[in-house]
């Protein structure tokens, strides 16, 4: 499995704006339709994020790769599967001054602007990040319109660098998130940040994780509560030359970071959590992660309010799946729904888990034409079905809408 630390180490038809209108989508088996498949060239290219939906069922995303702008294999874009079926490349990265390669799904306000970010890219410290730049937060109008709102400066300025995971707003417009490296020198590229946008492009961060017991390399996005506190997760932790199993941690308005729970402190608990969380009625919480449990192939897990962490499963690999490296979506009834990135064909797989523990494949992805290897979580889409996306198969990744 390649992690997001190890890459980054090593609606309009108009003008340059691509649209193109999609076959009609392919059943390939009765629990999968495939609503698009990316060509890898400039409509896109491998989207490792997550989806969002309008009240109109059009759905909006991010592709790592692709797009018209930059050298294959492109800076990847912002694209847009309509209710009629077509997809349009809403947005082309083209790297210096913009961004370059979106690594997390968007986030919408009411006036239909889409904000997100990029890992690389920007007008920040070159020094930093590299030559290519250490990403951006970014706004997307109705029209088409690309803002840049802030570019990262990189670990030498403190306020950090490559963003992995996608924003939350607030009601006044501010955006949260994290990013992954930076914030400090502790850990070799710094440890992180969680970090505010106010809405005329001000950046403060938030908290800088130190890389020891308070976590270190924050992968996955934010929630909320309604005090503001700020809930998330950390990939790892950084003890020297050594890479630790990651926490949950909230962060209060005030700045103050609290530890919730270190994973691998009990038997048979997960480790390395790359996605955020979810929150149910009573304060629970749930997630994923990607490694660890009894058969080592990763875990769903359960945080109550009162800091017990449960692992409600561990999957097993060839039969169920391995790596889920997504978060889940929760239902009214209690039912957990997500993504394995490995294992089961070796593809990946879609899973519903009961809160009896039961878990169901969904569908087995065979690495074909129904996609491959899903890095992301799932959503509710049209007709209360599931919607995601695979990052390989087809030709260079798919849509795909699963019945539920």
């Amino acid at each position: 499995m390649v992690s997001s630390l190890d890459r980054v180490r090593a609606m309009f038809c108009a003008g340059s704006i691509l649209c193109v209108m999609l076959l009609p989508a392919a059943a390939l088996a009765q629990d999968d339709v495939i609503l698009y498949a990316f060509h890898g060239g400039t409509d896109g290219d491998s989207p490792h994020a997550g989806l969002i939906a309008d009240k109109a069922g059009n759905l909006y995303g991010t592709t790592y790769f692709g797009g018209a702008v930059c050298k294959y294999p492109g800076c990847g874009t912002v694209f847009e599967i309509s209710a009629a079926g077509a997809e349009t490349v809403v947005h082309a990265f083209a790297r210096q001054g913009d961004g370059a390669y979106p690594s997390a799904g968007l986030v919408a306000d009411n006036a239909a602007n889409l904000y997100g970010t990029t890992i690389s890219g920007g007008a920040g410290d070159y020094k930093g990040c590299g030559k290519n730049g250490c990403g951006t937060v970014f706004k997307l109008a109705p029209d088409g319109t690309e803002t840049v709102l802030y570019s990262f400066k990189g670990r030498f300025n403190g306020d950090g660098g490559a963003p992995y995971a996608g924003l939350i707003a607030d009601g006044a417009g501010n955006l949260y998130g994290t990013t992954l490296f930076g914030g400090n020198n502790n850990c070799q590229s710094g440890c992180g940040t969680v970090f505010k946008v106010a809405p005329d492009g001000t950046e403060t961060v938030l908290y800088a994780f130190q890389g020891g017991n308070d976590g270190a390399y924050p992968e996955a996005g934010l929630i909320a509560d309604e005090a503001g506190n700020l809930y998330g997760t950390t990939s790892g932790n950084h003890f020297g030359n050594t890479i630790g199993p990651g926490t949950i941690f909230r962060i209060s308005p005030d700045g103050t970071e609290t530890v919730l729970h270190v994973f691998g402190s009990q038997p048979d608990d997960g480790v390395y959590p790359y996605a955020g969380l979810v929150e149910d009625s009573s304060g629970n919480f749930y997630g994923t992660t990607s490694e660890g449990g009894t058969n080592s192939f990763g875990t769903v897990f359960k945080l109550a309010p009162d800091g017990t962490e449960t692992v409600l499963y561990a999957f097993r690999n060839k039969k169920d799946g391995e790596n889920p490296l997504g978060g889940v979506i929760l239902d009214k009834a209690g039912n957990l729904y997500g993504t394995t990135s490995f294992g089961s064909t070796n593809a990946g797989a879609a899973f519903k888990l009961s809160p009896a523990g039961k878990l169901v494949v969904l569908h087995d992805f065979s690495g074909g034409a129904d996609g491959a290897n899903p890095e992301a979580g799932l959503i509710l889409c049209k007709g209360g079905e599931l919607c995601g996306t695979t990052t390989a198969g087809g030709d260079a990744g798919t849509v795909f809408e699963i019945k539920k």
